[in-house]
């Protein structure tokens, strides 16, 4: 596959209750910051053969809050292709979420998902990173071929 605008990768994940950090079992938002992270390592090798580096976030808003027992999604899609960066847009929505109100193990499906953070941000990877381009196989240590 060759990096594109519009492609997406998304992880689910189950929150474990070991990771509220707040009252009212609250997640803290550093928590979609890596499933984020590991979203797009997942698109970088499918784009381009390597995990790439993330460069940083354009912008981030948390727009609802993610709770221990939640069922989160992240994804990230392309949406600018350079020579070697990619523009991202991730968003991160919940779409299970546990109602310990109706018993210890009771929890629902949110629909539709709830939108708990959007962002932007850059990825950047090696300039040619497959072993079919230019005819060399890169050094996973040091991406020269």
């Amino acid at each position: 596959m060759s990096p594109a605008v519009g492609l997406t990768v998304t992880h689910r994940r189950y929150v474990p209750w070991s990771h509220a950090h707040y009252g009212g079992a609250l997640v803290d938002g550093a928590y979609l910051l890596g499933l984020f992270g590991d979203a797009v390592t997942e698109l970088c090798i499918r784009s381009d053969g390597d995990e790439g580096l993330f460069a940083g976030y354009d912008r981030v808003d948390f727009l609802a809050a993610l709770r221990a027992g939640d069922v989160v999604e992240a994804s990230a899609t392309v949406t600018r292709v350079g020579a070697r960066s990619r523009g991202l847009a991730l968003e991160a929505r919940v779409v299970c979420r546990s109602a310990p109100q109706r018993g210890p193990s009771a929890a629902d499906v949110v629909e539709p998902a709830l939108v708990v953070v959007v962002a932007t941000g850059t990825v950047v990877v090696p300039g040619t990173t497959r072993g079919d381009v230019g005819g060399d196989t890169p050094d996973p240590a040091t991406h020269e071929g």
